[in-house]
């Protein structure tokens, strides 16, 4: 067997990024602790031999979230608590600098929509081969795509008031027809893993890493619709989350702490709803925070809703009754 490495150990570039991927993909299929994870699987997944997937299974082997078993390989050591907060353990690669970069450059309008390789090589100081792959990555994820001929085009993002103020309200009727669903099944492990991780963001207060804040997010609202069983709610969660990356990049410098702290507490009002069993509460509450959202950082109009007394878990939201009576007219009158 293998030296196992050690946190902070001499893993390749290559390396952890593919550990990054394994481990995003390891969350992704859900697997238990215990499950195999396989490497020809991996390797046609990511489209690399096998030898660089069983090196970076080895890192992660040394961090202690897969282990080697006689006659199966590797398997998952250990349930994850969350991509994100695994991989930032792993020294950054060159590969996540440069796509931090072209998001960040993107956002801030700093290079066009429309790009070629031959002028981001010079820019970023990085070869052909590099780019190209940060550029398939950002394909794969529907952020930009291959212009005929030559270059590259970012997608339309959420560059406009209408568009996030329609972006949002395409959301209210997905993300709450999805808690609506009759199929819809929440794992109560998972639900109470994600509660965690939101009380995790509210003791780190006006220190939250934004790229965690973001995965949090991200997953609650993925994770939510994926429980629907729906996977036509499912995608087109998944694509409102693409489009949204580039805008995060530029608006969470803008994001107040407090602001981000009672998006947080909403998160964990709606998961409350949904461990009691409530999930037209769980899905009223959806649709408010949503809409909230909107109306402060979407150019909707309207004026930012004054800060509601905490209840006994500390989330500042009105009144049940009030909201549901608020839903219910509306309903009625349509």
């Amino acid at each position: 067997m293998a030296k196992a490495r050690q946190p902070g150990g001499q893993a390749t570039p290559l390396q952890s990024e593919l550990a990054r991927q394994i481990l995003a993909r390891i969350e992704k299929d859900g697997l238990a602790t215990g499950a195999p994870v396989r490497e020809l699987a991996l390797a046609q997944a990511f489209g690399v031999s096998r030898t660089p997937v069983r090196a970076a299974l080895g890192v992660l082997e040394g961090l202690g979230y897969v282990r080697r078993t006689p006659g199966r390989g590797f398997v998952l050591a250990k349930k994850l608590n969350g991509a994100l907060r695994a991989s930032a353990r792993l020294p950054r690669s060159p590969f996540e600098e440069l796509y931090n970069a072209l998001m960040a450059d993107r956002a801030r309008a700093r290079i066009p929509a429309d790009v070629s390789e031959a002028e981001l090589m010079p820019r970023y100081g990085v070869s052909r081969g590099a780019l190209r792959r940060v550029l398939m990555k950002l394909a794969d994820e529907g952020l930009v795509r291959r212009q005929r001929g030559h270059g590259w085009r970012f997608v339309e993002a959420l560059d406009s008031r209408e568009a996030v103020a329609e972006s949002y309200r395409f959301r209210m009727i997905v993300e709450c027809a999805a808690l609506r669903e009759p199929g819809f099944a929440p794992d109560m492990v998972e639900l109470h893993r994600q509660r965690e991780a939101h009380l995790e963001r509210l003791r780190e207060g006006r220190d939250v890493d934004p790229r965690r804040w973001f995965e949090t997010n991200r997953l609650f609202h993925e994770t939510l619709t994926a429980w629907s069983s729906n996977r036509y709610l499912v995608e087109a969660v998944r694509r409102q989350n693409a489009l949204r990356q580039l805008g995060e990049y530029s608006t969470f410098p803008r994001l107040s702490p407090e602001r981000i702290a009672q998006s947080t507490r909403e998160h964990v009002a709606i998961l409350d709803a949904l461990i009691a069993g409530d999930r037209e509460w769980a899905a009223t509450l959806l649709h408010r925070h949503l809409d909230l959202t909107l109306r402060i950082y979407g150019g909707a109009g309207g004026s930012p809703t004054p800060p509601q007394p905490a209840g006994p878990t500390g989330v500042k939201t009105p009144a049940r009754r009030s909201i549901a009576s608020a839903a219910s007219r509306q309903t009625s009158s349509r």
